[in-house]
């Protein structure tokens, strides 16, 4: 497949996938932008394997998930290895991404230890089980795109700050999609947290305990918040592009976690969303904070 055969399906997957990254990709130069496409296409694509979702959406009970971490596993390593006859486009965009920015496999290592704790049935126990497996599904990938956007892989403080931005995406997520999560027999919940305020381990998504679940995002979103500001601190680090590209993101997910505060105990009514004209509203303003 030609490059721009898999920059044109990972065009494609950010577009069904995630209407909040396509919106800030699209501030990005145009190289920028292909390459984020190409990683974000490899990640969408690990999680779907991995969760039995088609570009997110629903989790579906998977027949074996330490069977399919290992398909993670090995066509990435295929991929990376340099094999030409990889089919998956996800994968083989994977592979021209990696070669053309450099990143380290370590950070690849780490997204897939992730969707490892997943397969194992982990959960977490404590704040800092909750921040490690943040790091592991999405931290990781701030650094990738970090690289991505030109920043050296060895500029440690600056990782640290896509880090973090990371860090208060997925805690956004985790806070907008505690039902959903229920639903699939998931919780991101600290087991403490929960025993603090009596609510018994897979009952957080049940209508008597939604109040007290509604403290917990609350509590979420605080954390969230604290990452995003060191993220916006990190981003003056960045071409202006990239900056305003960041910037936008951030504001898209802090309104997330700060409408599911909001919202409070119905705040899973429905899934909390920006819309269209909000992310619009984003975009300008990142313009103006970069």
């Amino acid at each position: 497949m030609s490059r721009a055969i898999l920059v044109a399906h990972a065009r494609d997957s950010i577009a069904r996938g995630s209407k909040s990254f396509r919106t800030a990709s699209r501030l990005f130069d145009p190289v920028t932008r292909e390459r984020a496409w190409l990683l974000y296409a490899w990640c969408r694509a690990c999680d779907d394997i991995a969760d039995g979702q088609d570009h997110g959406g629903t989790m579906r009970a998977t027949d074996d998930p330490l069977a399919r971490l290992a398909d993670i596993r090995a066509r990435t390593d295929k991929a990376l290895g340099g094999d030409a006859r990889i089919e998956d486009p996800a994968f083989a965009g994977l592979a021209v991404g990696a070669a053309e920015c450099a990143l380290p496999r370590r950070h690849m290592g780490d997204l897939i230890a992730g969707f490892a704790l997943d397969a194992q049935g982990w959960r977490p126990q404590t704040e800092d089980d909750l921040l490690r497996y943040c790091y592991h599904v999405a931290g990781a990938v701030g650094c990738m795109m970090a690289i991505v956007m030109g920043v050296a892989p060895d500029d440690g403080a600056t990782l640290d700050r896509a880090c973090d931005l990371g860090l208060a995406f997925q805690l956004a997520n985790i806070a907008r999609d505690v039902a959903e999560d229920a639903a699939a027999g998931r919780c991101y919940l600290p087991g403490e947290w929960l025993a603090d305020l009596d609510i018994p381990p897979g009952r957080q998504a049940e209508p008597a305990f939604l109040p007290r679940t509604a403290l917990l995002a609350e509590r979420l979103a605080a954390i969230a918040a604290v990452h995003e500001r060191s993220a916006r601190f990190g981003a003056r680090r960045l071409a202006f592009r990239q900056r305003w590209a960041v910037l936008c993101a951030a504001g898209i997910y802090g309104a997330i976690a700060r409408e599911v505060v909001r919202q409070g105990e119905h705040a899973w009514d429905s899934r909390v969303h920006t819309s269209r004209l909000a992310k619009l509203g984003f975009v300008a303003k990142g313009f103006r904070d970069a």
